[in-house]
């Protein structure tokens, strides 16, 4: 699949994931969950729009009648940046010691939680475990609370990964905090939270889903890797068998249900058979990794100046710029390009991956060209800028784009080609007006 050529190749890849529990009315067992734990005292972390909802209050009462005490703190931010994780850490540390972290909300509530998890139990600031060369990179050196997560949003797969996604304002730039122990060790997963998901973040949130598939089901395997020592093995280890099964499914469910999610935002099992894939892409990419389209998209939502869509919150002013592109929508923008690009390293990937999410789409003289155009068509219904254009950037700001997607080396690693700053550059260029 790869032109990749170790002179030790690997032979072991690594799998892990959350305890799962999937359904409509899962979270109705959630004191039962917790108590499992041995919680006494929770913390339950959401956002305003989250919890104007009424969803977390109702969670928040049924666990105190199930005899738990939990303390809520609602101000996580929609795309964390630095400043609001440090502040829910800040409230969680006054709150007083608690036995587990509820998160209730889409990615951006979960990654708070995985932050305050992680420094309620560890010392040190934030920027000491951000991912280098932006912060330090330090590992935790003890265990975190434990972290219970309930996407209310279907996209980020965050319920199932190792990765806490943040904006380092001062830098321009979104990165992450990765490791193991940021895993949650339960993801309760009950659609009918996400009957209230705007038709415009199901749209962008899907498109996260359905790259998170595609680049762990597109990213060099395993196989392609130095062996590695066991103390030096990672979460992303590249595609393997595991990961692309679930990679492959979410494909096939999206195919289905995504347009009709968004269309008809009550249609329950349309919302079930999303949620389910978006689950399922994040047991895969969670191990096998994601690669260009993600790393692209950390300056793209860094850098914007003023474009915001609709169905997402007014900036508070805590990003430094009044813009915001949601991190599906960002990921989206240059996937097709970058597919583009990838489509050598393994050609017969590429075809299948577009023929679980069409079927029926007709080959292009040019094979490489035809998960790009299933990948815009479906941009297209669902409602996706046209472009980078269409959200504010022109060929002018192609090399700030570059210099951000480059610190991305975590994420760059794990692309099925050596990629360059000119392969940055041309995939940008191309995804400035996508039709």
């Amino acid at each position: 699949m790869s032109g990749f050529a170790p002179r030790h190749p690997e032979t072991v890849f690594t799998y892990g994931a959350p305890r799962l529990k999937l359904g409509v009315g899962a979270r109705h067992e959630l004191g039962h969950d917790l108590a499992e734990l041995g919680a006494r005292r929770v913390l339950l972390v959401t956002d305003a729009g989250v919890a104007a909802t009424g969803r977390p209050a109702e969670i928040a009462e049924r666990l105190a009648a199930d005899g738990l005490d939990v303390v809520v703190f609602d101000g996580a931010r929609v795309e964390p940046t630095d400043g609001s994780l440090e502040d829910a850490v800040a409230f969680a540390r006054d709150a007083g010691p608690v036995d587990a972290v509820l998160a209730v909300g889409g990615g951006s509530s979960i990654d708070t939680a995985k932050a305050v998890a992680l420094l309620l139990t560890n010392d040190g600031e934030l920027m000491d475990y951000v991912n280098a060369p932006v912060g330090k990179g330090r590992a935790p050196s003890r265990p975190l609370l434990p972290l219970v997560a309930v996407p209310t949003t279907t996209g980020t797969g965050s319920e199932s990964t190792t990765i806490c996604v943040l904006d380092v304002v001062d830098q321009h730039v979104k990165t992450g905090i990765s490791h193991p122990r940021l895993r949650p060790v339960l993801a309760v997963v009950d659609p009918e939270l996400t009957l209230t998901q705007p038709a415009s973040v199901t749209a962008a949130s899907g498109l996260d889903i359905l790259c998170h598939a595609l680049e762990s089901y597109t990213a060099r395997p395993y196989t392609s890797y130095e062996a590695k020592q066991a103390g030096e093995r990672v979460p992303y280890c590249g595609s393997n068998p595991i990961s692309d099964v679930w990679s492959e499914r979410a494909l096939a469910l999206m195919a289905g249900s995504f347009r009709r999610a968004v269309s008809h935002g009550d249609d329950l099992d349309a919302r079930t058979e999303v949620a389910t894939a978006a689950t399922f892409a994040g047991l895969g990419f969670g191990n096998a990794g994601v690669h260009i389209p993600h790393a692209n998209a950390y300056p793209i939502a860094g850098q914007v100046r003023e474009f915001r869509p609709e169905g997402y919150p007014d900036d508070d002013g805590a990003s430094g710029h009044a813009g915001l592109v949601p991190h599906g929508m960002a990921v989206s923008l240059t996937a097709p390009a970058a597919f583009r690009f990838t489509f050598e390293a393994a050609p017969e990937r590429h075809v299948r991956a577009a023929r679980l999410l069409d079927p029926d789409a007709s080959m292009p003289a040019d094979p490489a060209d035809l998960l790009p155009q299933v990948l815009t068509a479906i941009m297209r219904d669902v409602g996706i800028p046209a472009g980078l254009s269409a959200v504010g950037f022109g060929s002018n700001d192609l090399d700030p784009l570059v210099d951000g997607a480059m610190k991305q080396q975590r994420l760059l690693a794990t692309a099925p080609r050596d990629v360059t700053e000119d392969d940055v550059a041309g995939i940008l260029d191309a995804s400035l007006e996508l039709w």
